[in-house]
């Protein structure tokens, strides 16, 4: 089911270069969050994955062995949500996971971007482990993967 889409900036933020910019949730996803979250926070969850995916706070690459290629971090309320994008290539029957290092697509390429999972944040260190790639504060990535200035906007899409 389409969800959204990602912005301008935060494709620029990526460095994702593909023309396929939409985000789908899966009934996979779906079940997941309602098996795992507790009733308030599936609601919510549901009410607000949309804001989550398309003005992203911060944005993380994800870790090694987790599903999902980057962790996008929403505050909504005073609390902080955790979002999974994963990126597959779409082929014929289904899709498969794409190696995204360095993220950078053809345009021709066929992706589909889905929610892995989603959560509340309760531990404010969760993502102290993880790489931070983009800051919405500033639009430019985070100056932990910069290797040369770049200009990018903030100005929401």
């Amino acid at each position: 089911m389409f969800l959204g889409y990602l912005t301008k900036a935060v494709m620029e933020g990526l460095e994702f270069e593909n023309s396929n910019k939409n985000v789908f949730i899966t009934s996979r996803c779906l079940k997941h969050l309602f098996d795992k979250k507790p009733a308030e926070e599936f609601l919510f969850l549901l009410d607000h994955l949309h804001e989550i995916v398309k003005f992203p706070d911060r944005i993380y690459k994800n870790l090694a062995g987790k599903r999902g290629d980057f962790c996008f971090v929403k505050k909504i309320k005073n609390e902080e949500y955790f979002c999974t994008l994963e990126f597959l290539e779409s082929c014929g029957s289904g899709c498969e996971s794409v190696d995204l290092q360095p993220v950078q697509m053809s345009i021709g390429q066929k992706i589909e971007i889905q929610i892995a999972t989603a959560f509340r944040l309760r531990d404010k260190k969760y993502t102290k482990n993880y790489t931070l790639l983009w800051d919405w504060g500033n639009g430019n990535p985070h100056r932990s993967v910069l290797d040369t200035h770049k200009e990018s906007t903030n100005a929401p899409q």
